[in-house]
């Protein structure tokens, strides 16, 4: 295979790898490119509010309502090339975040033939075929590979098979036969799978649109190029449906707390938009004894309804806001929704280690079995380290192996040779090297370090000295120190492969015992997320004690700290209330943290779940947002929805303000646009039962939600209030049907009251010009209470602080300025409007007046009731 891939195990040159980028392209998916401005607006129309505008506008040109269906078509494709137009931006704006966390790899290679090689970190989509890798715990599989070396390595292929537990993986000699399915032939790697314990080396056989991966999209012409063994290419044809479904990461959430409010709310809407016309004209013909001529109206009414515009500001808003926080804050947001998820979060989960601390302990003191210090249990500890470090093949140690090996001596290490390793794993929860003593033939020791409970357990000791050596680490591990067990044993040395059955007989060498930093930002973060009333909880794999110590020194109560093995019993209801009321959950496994995460998210709590590690990965997947710092492990970071560049944890704070403001102008263009054409629905049904002819002409209706939707692009770009809210924007169904509801109605007693100024100003409707007149008089009334509604329930900056009128402001000015000089125009008489008497804007401004005196109150009172 390495002769037929022109390589070796040294790995290629760099002249070799140029010329196989230029032959053999990017390794980059075919689903990774982007798509164009022309092909997004094909596809707006798919949206359900554009689909229904489409359908009500087909209704008015099948009655020949030839100027409202023009409305509704200038409509949809205004929504259409903003909302395309937007979301292209935003794509390009995303892709260009995304590349700054892009995921590296391993990689051999050399200057030229006569170099030796060297590693280097280079982004995945510059590998070839026949490039040499090294895989490590955590690292995604970033091409097809056949492994040279490997040491304990486990492989989750979940995205491609579906299997939830990890896949051994070793190098073999002679492969099977080519009707094993490749998936099972152990000796081979795939894109989209990740290494869940230990390590190898492996060489690049596929990249791009070669791999197995990419064979779900591309069936035919590429699903076999470039795969050279026989076995290897018969085999995956089985397996061509797995990839697509594949894709998405098992396991991985379904839709965003974002994605199903919005949809729960829009499908309410779009009931009663298509209820609204068979309505009108039911009203009409039975009260007033009007036919078809009224479903131009009903029309108009039905599209009065419609948040046009919603797809528009949700993609601006999100799209402005994750650029704020990747150039201000460090925070990359990799799917766009989750900054509003972020925004919304109440609960917080955090991996203690490599959060709340730093990520490399410190020594602190080793023990023997009568608490007296015991030097040889740092030296064995030291060798363990070294040469699992060494035969694991991994690209970099642990924090616990860098803590040992800067507080022992390598060079003491080094004199051994080691012979074999098995990885540390979050199951067995320790780790083993094997190694051959200098001067001592025939004999191998196994070291083994790792949790005391599991390292005791395979220990040769009676009931009695056990039990008493584990309480003396369970004190130690209670004054916060986090405690490792250290064994040895010597075995007559074999060629035959170690296992994990080996680790028994072992003979105690005595504790060494760690202490953690704590992470320069986590009390001041703490801090800053209780008063944006976010809930902390503390999902750790620490011991108890340890965990208790961290909170305690940050400032945050542990209460009573739970053991996760107690949650093992409980149902899924029982672990929801109990994880209600527990701050800090200790020796979690990751199934523990996915359990717990699931648990807190089952009551429609929004769960925010930050971490660091593979084990983190379950409860990364389970949270409504996942988030990581850069320094991730690659498969952890791929699965994120949010990255810290840097391990800051205020910029988690600074990212749920941004959240907040991008959501709470959401939020505040929902109860703005709803409530207003809820008001104004109402209002013109009730006008079109007591009037003897229409309220308003359909093209003027259409005319006056156009101007409306324009004006409210401004709450895209609204500066943020100086007091970022307590609670979260979360957008609830039913507490915003409340709310357009109650404002609504407010809305309609306005317009209503407006009958009566006209009926002053004007000598009693019923000829042709006082019809235009009523018509252009409620088009004033109508605009100019839609711009004190934005104003007076908007959520950005108002009065000084905001240093002028802001965005929201001027646009509401503009709209005013339109509902009172559009009449007066000669595009008003060409919709049919005229002058207003002088008198008419005397009793509208008092109108207007107590119309904006009762609106601050409403809102007033609505908001103390929040509190």
């Amino acid at each position: 295979m390495l002769r037929h891939l022109d390589s070796g195990p040294r790995g290629l040159t760099e002249a070799q790898a140029e010329e196989r980028l230029a032959r053999f392209g990017d390794n980059v998916l075919p689903d990774a490119r982007r798509d164009s401005w022309l092909r997004r607006f094909a596809r707006s129309p798919r949206d359900p509010f554009t689909a229904v505008l489409l359908v009500l506008g087909l209704v008015s040109a099948l009655v020949a309502s030839w100027g409202t269906a023009g409305v509704i078509t200038v409509l949809v494709l205004v929504s259409c090339l903003l909302r395309s137009s937007g979301e292209h931006r935003a794509d390009r704006s995303m892709a260009a975040l995304r590349e700054l966390v892009a995921t590296t790899a391993t990689v051999l290679r050399r200057a030229d033939d006569t170099a030796a090689p060297a590693a280097w970190e280079i982004p995945v989509d510059q590998l070839v075929p026949g490039d040499v890798i090294r895989l490590g715990p955590g690292d995604m599989v970033p091409a097809d590979v056949r492994l040279l070396r490997a040491s304990g390595l486990g492989v989750y292929q979940a995205a491609l098979t579906g299997e939830s537990e990890p896949v051994p993986k070793y190098p073999v000699d002679v492969p099977p036969g080519p009707r094993d399915a490749a998936f099972e032939q152990p000796h081979l790697c795939f894109q989209g799978s990740s290494v869940a314990a230990g390590g190898g080396t492996a060489v690049v056989l596929a990249t791009g649109a070669r791999t197995r991966l990419a064979a779900g999209y591309e069936h035919a012409a590429h699903e076999n190029a470039g795969h050279e063994h026989a076995g290897y290419e018969n085999a995956g044809r089985e397996h061509a449906g797995h990839e697509n479904a594949g894709h998405e990461h098992a396991g991985r959430r379904g839709r965003s707390a974002f994605d199903r409010s919005v949809h729960g709310i829009s499908w309410i809407l779009i009931r009663f938009m298509l209820l609204t016309p068979p309505l009108v004209l039911m009203a009409n013909a039975a009260l007033r004894d009007r036919g078809l001529d009224t479903l131009p109206f009903a029309v108009a009414v039905a599209v009065g309804l419609t948040p046009q515009m919603l797809p528009v500001i949700v993609t601006t808003c999100l799209a402005r806001g994750a650029s704020l926080m990747a150039r201000s804050h460090g925070v990359i947001v990799k799917r766009l929704p989750a900054l509003h998820d972020l925004g919304s979060v109440e609960v917080l989960c955090l991996d203690k280690t490599g959060t709340l601390t730093q990520d490399r302990p410190v020594l602190h003191g080793t023990l023997d079995g009568r608490g007296r210090n015991a030097p040889d249990a740092l030296h064995w500890a030291g060798v363990n380290a070294w040469w699992s470090l060494q035969l694991a093949d991994s690209p970099m140690a642990d924090a616990l192996d860098e803590a040992l090996l800067d507080a022992g001596d390598v060079e003491e290490a080094e004199r051994y040779e080691g012979v074999a390793a098995l990885p540390f794993d979050p199951l067995r929860r320790m780790a083993t090297a094997v190694v051959r003593t200098p001067g001592r033939l025939g004999v191998h020791t196994l070291v083994t370090k790792g949790a005391a409970e599991a390292v005791l357990e395979r220990c040769a000791l009676d009931e009695d000295e056990r039990e008493r050596l584990l309480a003396l680490a369970a004190e130690q591990a209670g004054s916060g120190l986090r405690v490792l067990a250290v064994a040895t044993a010597e075995r007559p040395a074999r060629s035959r492969s170690y296992t994990a059955a080996d680790e028994r007989g072992l003979t105690f060498a005595g504790f060494v015992t760690l202490r953690d930093a704590l992470a320069p930002t986590a009390a001041d973060a703490l801090l800053a997320f209780a008063e944006r009333g976010i809930t902390v909880r503390i999902l750790t794999g620490d011991h108890p004690g340890t965990a208790a110590r961290a909170c305690h020194d940050l400032g945050l109560d542990p209460g009573t700290v739970r053991n996760a093995a107690e949650t093992d019993g409980l149902t899924d209801a029982e672990l929801t209330e109990l994880a209600r009321r527990t701050t800090v959950f200790a020796r979690c496994t990751p199934r523990h943290k996915a359990r717990v995460t699931a648990a807190l998210r089952a009551d429609g709590t929004i769960t925010g779940f930050l971490g660091d590690g593979v084990n983190d990965l379950p409860a990364l997947r389970t949270a409504d947002v996942g988030i990581c710092p850069r320094g991730a492990a690659d498969v952890v970071r791929e699965g994120a929805d949010v990255v810290l560049v840097d391990k800051d944890l205020t910029a988690i704070d600074h990212a749920v303000s941004t959240g907040r403001w991008a959501g709470g102008n959401i939020v505040t263009y929902l109860r703005t646009t709803l409530s207003s054409n809820l008001g104004n629905v109402i209002a013109m049904l009730s006008a079109g039962l007591l009037l003897p002819f229409l309220p308003m002409l359909p093209v003027q209706v259409l005319v006056q939600n156009l101007f409306f939707d324009a004006a409210q692009l401004a709450y895209a770009y609204d500066r943020p209030a100086p007091d970022a809210p307590r609670r979260p924007p979360v957008l609830r169904p039913a507490g915003l049907l409340r709310f357009i509801t109650g404002f609504g109605v407010l809305n309609a007693i306005a317009d209503l009251a407006t009958f009566g100024v006209l009926a002053l100003a004007l000598r009693g409707p019923g000829t042709g010009d006082d019809q235009a007149e009523f018509h252009s008089g409620w088009f004033t009334e109508n605009l100019l209470t839609q711009a004190l509604v934005m104003l007076l329930l908007r959520s950005g900056r108002r009065g000084p602080a905001g240093r002028g009128p802001g965005p929201v402001g001027w646009a509401a000015g503009a709209l005013a300025c339109a509902g009172i000089l559009l009449p007066l125009s000669p595009l008003g008489a060409l919709l049919g409007m005229t002058a207003l008497p002088v008198l008419y804007y005397s009793l509208l401004l008092a109108v207007l007046v107590l119309y904006a005196a009762a609106l601050t109150a409403a809102r007033r009172h609505h908001e103390a009731r929040r509190r």
